[in-house]
């Protein structure tokens, strides 16, 4: 009973939640210009066929499939005196720097030398990212038990998030502008923004290392005593049908969001007209997603993970229906559309803090407790879902007759205005099917946590 009552009364501390959320800076700083900008980049700037770059994105993502999961496995069996998570913000970051400034890098080579270059550059940034991702998605459930307070550090992640992805949005264009001495995206502006981006990444992971000490004990479950085998480690987290839930909105969610973001320069360049409206656009999402992040603890408190999560899905594809209806033409309405889905966005925090629970929940069911390897899987899903908006989103514009760097059609110009706002509103609606049978809300979180003191405490005895 005396274990309960420490749960139900831990509290946020600011200053870890503040610390924590330079993770998601750092993050941000990584892979905004892969995300946002490398798909265009490797078009327009490379000279990469749609099927080169769909292929680079493919090939990519089988590798992480095996590459996620073994890299969750090795920070679980991770043990140092400074932690099992945080030591990897501290190394690993430099080397994710130097493969995003490669990867954002035209080498003076043709033919499929260039096509190998980029995919190497590619996947070692992906690694990179990699460690630094999922060390620090798992780290949460180090640094807090109580799984709202777990949210509101997940909230606090999201914040960060958001106010870089305002500033990078306001800025990431310009930038490439202007280091570019252009009115048009070139390799010097890429290159010297991605340079600029990667350094200032470094030390926001080393504070949210130094700031995130890993405070919360956990008592190993029976099954987790003994090393096993990386299959036999998949499998048993597998069964985690929680997980199986919140991996597949993730990965349908980010298929949506992460391929429409990657497409929307096309959309404002050939559609809108104009490359000066992208960061209006970037920065009203990014400011509203900010504002709907700030409001999640409270949100998930009131209506609970779930509810809240479907209720953001239903609002964001109704913005999607409706950017696609409004005359590309009318910005002022674009913008007001823009600003509901971002505040739409926010809902991915949601998701990260459903993960956690299901890190709780593995441990009280199936006797597993595998933080780095439950996280993986989380990666590895935004991952897939890039590679796949990012191979098939090309192609969908292509298919609809795009021609880089010249003025489009009226039907290709249709087709991307379907691509980049129709095609995700089709995959957020699929993704928020399985969440009505989610049920990891506060009621039965108490339970897991109360049932998992005692089990524990029995042990002790």
């Amino acid at each position: 009973m005396e274990k309960q009552q420490v749960t139900v009364q831990e509290k946020t501390n600011l200053k870890v939640g503040f610390c924590y959320s330079f993770g998601e800076i750092g993050s941000q700083m990584s892979w905004y210009m892969i995300n946002q900008y490398l798909t265009i980049f490797y078009t327009d700037v490379v000279g990469l066929t749609a099927v080169a770059v769909s292929a680079i994105m493919l090939i990519a993502r089988i590798w992480d499939a095996a590459n996620d999961p073994m890299m969750g496995m090795i920070a679980d069996r991770t043990n140092t005196r400074w932690g099992k998570f945080r030591p990897y913000l501290m190394f690993a970051p430099p080397f994710l720097a130097v493969f995003n400034i490669l990867t954002f890098t035209v080498f003076p080579v043709t033919g499929m030398t260039k096509v190998l270059l980029c995919l190497v550059c590619y996947i070692g940034a992906g690694m990179a990212y990699t460690v630094v991702c999922i060390t620090y998605g798992s780290l949460v459930n180090r640094i807090a038990r109580d799984s709202q307070v777990r949210m509101n550090y997940t909230s606090a992640r999201g914040i960060g998030g958001a106010v870089i992805q305002f500033i990078l949005g306001a800025v990431a264009m310009p930038m490439i502008l202007f280091f570019g001495n252009s009115d048009v995206p070139n390799a010097r502006g890429y290159f010297v923004t991605t340079v600029i981006c990667s350094i200032v990444m470094i030390p926001c992971f080393w504070l949210c290392a130094a700031g995130c000490k890993e405070t919360v004990v956990v008592e190993k479950p029976v099954a987790d005593q003994k090393k096993r085998p990386f299959l036999q480690s998949l499998k048993m987290v597998l069964k985690n049908d929680q997980l199986r839930i919140t991996v597949f909105c993730v990965f349908m969610g980010s298929i949506a969001i992460m391929g429409r973001m990657s497409l929307l320069t096309y959309y404002a360049i050939y559609v809108v007209g104009s490359a000066a409206v992208i960061a209006p656009l970037f920065s009203t999402m990014t400011a509203f997603q900010f504002i709907g992040t700030l409001i999640l603890p409270w949100t998930t408190k009131v209506f609970g993970k779930k509810n809240w999560l479907i209720f953001l899905n239903v609002i964001q594809i109704i913005g999607f229906i409706i950017m696609f209806l409004v005359p590309a033409n009318n910005l002022p309405f674009l913008i007001a559309v823009s600003a509901v889905i971002g505040l739409a966005n926010s809902a991915s925090n949601i998701c990260t803090g459903m993960l956690s629970d299901c890190v709780e929940y593995g441990d009280w069911k199936y006797g597993v407790r595998e933080e780095g390897v439950t996280y993986s899987f989380l990666s590895f899903g935004v991952k897939l879902a890039t590679a796949v908006a990012g191979s098939v989103g090309v192609l969908l514009i292509a298919a609809t007759g795009y021609v880089p760097n010249v003025e489009q059609t009226e039907a290709a110009k249709m087709g991307i205005n379907a691509v980049v706002n129709l095609l995700p509103a089709a995959c957020i609606l699929i993704s928020v099917i399985p969440v009505f049978f989610y049920k990891l809300d506060k009621k039965m979180m108490d339970k897991i946590r109360v049932e998992i003191d005692a089990r524990n405490a029995a042990k002790a005895e």
